[in-house]
């Protein structure tokens, strides 16, 4: 396959997603999107495919989230988010392998994967707020359901960074390694998966998805359009994202 903003190959029993933008931290544009939507069909399909991994380029990032100068366009404002959908209802498990940031899309990536295996150097964290990117829906609201109500508002409200280590703690990460051991982390706990029975794995995706289908179906959109239904023409979104790409500190107190 031939792809522009990702990696994909697979290797015995694993198929290995990669985002393939290391210049800008592998921040996210639709076409990205659209492309590991694609993989994930594809890894799901292939009956010689029993883990999908999904990590990112570099040694600086597994992901840093939507690309700035892809939210500061209109298109952004009408793109409705839906990979951490494609994420859930893949019926294969799937494995974040996270080295370096993590952060917005990056990290909520990282909690709806089904298991998430880190490096030391990792961080993760919310950005939404901080740039006036409005998200909301699932994305957030599961967020509690993995962390807790407390700490899934500090995070996203705070937009504070966290250690690997810190988020082992939180519950967002399975295992926390030295980068050199990381891959080999990743194929020990994919491995064990690997013993189970397929079909059974399946189930429990199934399960688990249960207890958070209602979220799902919550949107970014919608939320947008019942709290503030004329939000991008307050030009909020528009300092925030352009004060990240002058590499100032927004200011938000004139929208309160």
């Amino acid at each position: 396959m031939q792809f522009k903003d990702i990696l994909y190959k697979v290797e015995g029993d694993y198929a290995h997603v990669t985002i393939n933008r290391p210049k800008v931290l592998n921040a996210f544009t639709p076409i990205t999107l659209q492309e590991l939507k694609y993989a994930l069909d594809i890894a799901e399909k292939d009956k010689n495919v029993g883990v999908i991994v999904l990590s990112g380029s570099g040694d600086r990032a597994f992901c840093a989230g939507g690309d700035m100068n892809w939210e500061s366009t209109k298109d952004f404002q009408n793109h409705e988010y839906e990979f951490h959908i494609h994420l859930t209802k893949c019926n294969k498990p799937i494995i974040a392998k996270v080295d370096g940031y993590a952060i917005g899309g990056g990290n909520h990536m990282a909690y709806f994967c089904d298991l998430t295996i880190a490096s030391e150097n990792s961080i993760f964290g919310q950005n939404g707020p901080r740039v006036g990117s409005p998200a909301g829906g699932g994305i957030v609201a599961h967020a509690a359901n993995i962390l807790g109500h407390k700490r899934a508002r500090e995070m996203w409200m705070t937009c504070k960074r966290y250690t690997a280590n810190e988020m082992m703690n939180w519950g967002l990460v399975n295992s926390v390694v030295p980068k050199e051991k990381l891959d080999e982390e990743v194929k020990k706990y994919g491995d064990e998966i690997l013993k189970a029975a397929p079909t059974c794995i399946k189930i429990l995706k199934a399960s688990f998805r249960k207890q958070f289908d209602e979220i799902l179906k919550i949107t970014q959109k919608s939320m947008v359009e019942e709290v503030s239904p004329k939000y991008f023409e307050t030009g909020e979104q528009d300092e925030g994202a352009k004060a990240f790409l002058e590499k100032r500190k927004p200011n938000f107190k004139k929208f309160r």
